[in-house]
């Protein structure tokens, strides 16, 4: 049996963030988050110096409570950080309530697990030996165009140090 969902991905090419949709959501909102949004845009979200010494954990709504607004954000901190936090935890929910634009969050809380931070930038290549760049620039060196030159030399020295 064929399921809907089944049928509208037949024939097309799906993305790396819509095919992790699928996956990260339920762990997403196991956590109490609807989305990945405070996660992704934590950096712009929570105002300096916390965007960098903290990151959100889990979101924690009131149970049974009609007409209750802002859940609990729980955050991981920095181990010299967490007094202040907790003294400019209103800060930090405005913040978060303003990205937002309605009451998401009313309190913040601490988290007793170990603060990771975020490492979006990759690390960088390895230096490319001098006799790979010179075959690459004696290879690319007909080519009239500078930035085009420039680009397939980066490309040519990036694959040929990598089978080193």
């Amino acid at each position: 049996m064929v399921k809907k969902n089944d049928d509208k991905r037949r024939n097309r090419f799906v993305g790396l963030e819509e095919a992790a949709n699928g996956v990260l959501d339920p762990v997403f909102r196991k956590r109490g988050f609807a989305n990945r949004d405070l996660f992704a845009r934590w950096a712009e979200i929570a105002p300096a110096p916390f965007n960098e010494q903290t990151l959100p954990e889990r979101l924690f709504w009131p149970r049974r409570e009609t007409g209750a607004e802002g859940a609990l954000l729980c955050l991981r901190c920095k181990p010299g950080a967490a007094l202040t936090v907790t003294h400019e935890a209103d800060r930090i929910t405005q913040a978060v309530n303003r990205y937002f634009g309605y009451y998401l969050v009313s309190a913040i809380k601490l988290s007793t697990e170990p603060f990771t931070p975020r490492t979006n930038a990759p690390a960088p290549p390895p230096p490319c030996p001098p006799e790979i760049r010179a075959e690459v620039a004696e290879t690319v060196e007909p080519v009239q165009d500078e930035v085009l030159r420039e680009a397939l030399r980066r490309l040519g020295e990036n694959l040929k140090s990598r089978g080193h």
